[in-house]
């Protein structure tokens, strides 16, 4: 027995037209070929019926159409329509749904019944539907290949199993066991016969570049001298007081007047003037330092993943840190390390998006506290798009930095070309630059 709704109502009419009698006798009129759009095929007529009785108009439609029609005693009420130029099809819908009525199709004949008697019905069936269930409830196993059993247990679970059904998994031999009706087991192996299939590879080859260039210039002088009026010189001041004078320098000890040298200088320059009797002596050291750099540092890493699932590229150093904490001394290590975190997720296109997560960490040893050096990081998150095989750059990070500082004696720094006997330059300039090249390349289980 088939149950069909007031929608399905021109659907269920339609294979008695060949039967139907109008006197019209007008072509059938069809709709637009919609999916979306309701469709009448009956004979199109005047339907006019005023406090008519409900039960012979339909047994009037039972004429027209032809069809073997039972209408149920719980049917009462009268009929007020006037349609003009309408499919009986249509019309008899109309007059089903002002009297909150639907119908049932047993073979070849259609039975006419309230809708809550209807639902009554239905619920009966579907009790009785229940309570023979549990004796035809039948046990399966499944047996996965590709697919883990633990993550395939709930979807199975909620999309094709029953509300008598159970499923459980076993670990050890990747199955899912399953207890259910058996159209609904049916139904759970055509579903993992579609999910557990081999899912495409992906190898990922990244091209890490990382140059470095470093510049330095610097110029300092140091200079100071000793003079002296005393007795034994024979060059006194002739005064009771002061009759002897003694000058020197004293930045830095050594006599020196103005002490601004270059720091690890290359090149130095030293000029020493004095008088015979030691009344005077003078001393000039001139130091410079140039230098520069160039680095570069080339990583080829290749790491092969499943499809959605993450893969992890990492190339560096780990440095020990000491703590004391009640008297315990613990040692703890800290990345610092070039880290390349990647999802791959092949689509239909053949194309790979990629979530890409990129930190370069560098120890620092120029600028360590307790011979523990700070770490640079340098990181960047994003989501590209590429074509199978192909290479894309996911970023790439700049760093510039320009110093320049001068030492200088207050005032006497400016003095015209005697200036530079006073004050001490130093310039450098440094930059760092870190380019990632990635190039997926799906690899294909053989059929």
């Amino acid at each position: 027995m088939t149950v069909a709704r007031l929608t399905g109502l021109a659907v269920v009419w339609a294979w008695c037209l060949s039967g139907a009698v109008w006197s019209a006798q007008i072509p059938p009129v069809l709709t637009q070929p919609q999916e979306s759009v309701k469709r009448y095929t009956g004979a199109v007529g005047d339907f006019d019926f005023q406090a008519a009785d409900l039960r012979i108009v339909l047994r009037s439609f039972a004429e027209i159409s032809g069809l073997n029609l039972v209408i149920d005693s719980a049917v009462d009420g009268t009929v007020d329509i006037k349609l003009t130029r309408v499919p009986w099809d249509q019309a008899l819908e109309v007059i089903l749904k002002s009297n909150k009525l639907g119908y049932v199709v047993e073979g070849n004949v259609v039975r006419i019944v309230p809708l809550d008697v209807l639902a009554a019905e239905e619920e009966s069936r579907q009790q009785l539907a229940d309570s023979r269930a549990p004796a035809t409830l039948q046990v399966r196993t499944f047996t996965l290949n590709y697919a883990r059993a633990t993550e395939l247990e709930s979807l199975v679970k909620v999309t094709a199993l029953s509300k008598y059904g159970l499923v459980q998994h076993d670990e050890r031999t990747n199955t899912l066991i399953m207890r259910d009706l058996p159209e609904r087991l049916e139904a759970a192996e055509t579903l993992i016969a579609t999910l557990d299939r081999a899912e495409p590879q992906v190898t990922i080859q990244a091209r890490i570049v990382q140059t470095n260039r470093d510049s330095a210039r610097a110029l300092g002088v140091q200079w100071g001298g000793r003079g002296r009026l005393a007795t034994e010189l024979g060059n006194t001041t002739s005064r009771t007081f002061p009759n002897t004078v003694s000058a020197d320098g004293r930045a830095g000890g050594n006599n020196t007047a103005v002490n601004l040298p270059v720091n690890s200088a290359t090149s130095a320059v030293g000029l020493a003037l004095g008088s015979i009797n030691g009344a005077l002596d003078l001393d000039v050291v001139l130091s410079a330092l140039e230098r520069s750099g160039n680095g570069r540092i080339l990583s080829l890493p290749t790491v092969t993943t499943q499809n959605n699932k993450q893969a992890e590229m990492t190339q560096g150093v780990q440095i020990p840190v000491q703590t004391v904490r009640n008297n315990t001394i613990t040692v703890e290590f800290k990345d610092a390390a070039l880290k390349l975190l990647v999802t791959p997720r092949i689509t239909a296109a053949d194309t790979v998006i990629m979530d890409v997560e990129l930190e370069n960490a560098t120890p620092d040893f120029s600028r360590q506290v307790n011979n523990v050096p700070p770490i640079d990081t340098q990181r960047a998150t994003t989501s590209v798009q590429v074509a199978d095989g192909a290479t894309t750059v996911i970023g790439g990070i700049f760093v510039s930095r320009e110093q320049s500082t001068q030492d200088r004696t207050p005032v006497l720094h400016r003095l015209p070309v005697l200036g530079w006997l006073f004050k001490r330059d130093h310039s450098q300039d440094e930059s760092r630059e870190l380019v990632i090249f990635i190039t997926p390349r799906i690899v294909r289980s053989p059929a």
